[in-house]
């Protein structure tokens, strides 16, 4: 996917560490992105996506007073947002099993690891772009799906409708 697929996409970029910010401002505008917001926490960010509509967010896990993963749930649950649909990638250094499943148990679309690179970050945003996943809503998750892929030889409990469809056809 060429650079110029992103020159229309609008961005909110939401961490605390402002050389980060400028770093990842930086890898975007290589990317071919022009329209970029920026918020130093996730309060600030919840104001800027009520006045610009936004299509994507970063967001760094480890911030304060409202962190990554409380901005996201936030993003996806509250009767305030006006987009509980936008793709979020989350990009931390806290690459931990349990934080990465704690992402996306928030409803965290991607994760990008850091030291992140425009490589990385390019293949995040066209994997959302180009394979966007369908959204689930439960009694105690909303955000895209958690699986990535189908395992034929599944014989677990069927959760969604679609799967008893699959089912039936077999």
């Amino acid at each position: 996917m060429p650079a110029a697929s992103f020159q229309n996409l609008k961005l909110l970029v939401v961490e605390d560490n402002h050389h980060m910010r400028l770093l990842l401002r930086g890898l975007l505008a290589s990317l071919g992105v022009r329209d970029i917001l920026e918020a130093a926490h996730g309060e600030g960010a919840m104001a800027l996506l009520r006045d610009h509509k936004c299509d994507l967010i970063l967001t760094d896990l480890a911030m304060k007073p409202m962190d990554g993963l409380e901005f996201t749930r936030e993003v996806r649950t509250s009767k305030l947002s006006p987009n509980p649909f936008v793709p979020i990638i989350m990009v931390t250094g806290h690459t931990e099993m349990h934080q990465v499943q704690a992402a996306r148990d928030a409803g965290v679309t991607e994760f990008v690891a850091k030291p992140v690179t425009a490589k990385n970050l390019f293949a995040r945003i066209a994997e959302i772009i180009e394979r966007p996943r369908p959204f689930v809503r439960c009694q105690s998750y909303f955000g895209p799906d958690r699986r990535r892929r189908n395992v034929d030889n599944y014989t677990g409990p069927w959760r969604r409708q679609d799967d008893l469809q699959d089912i039936a056809v077999q």
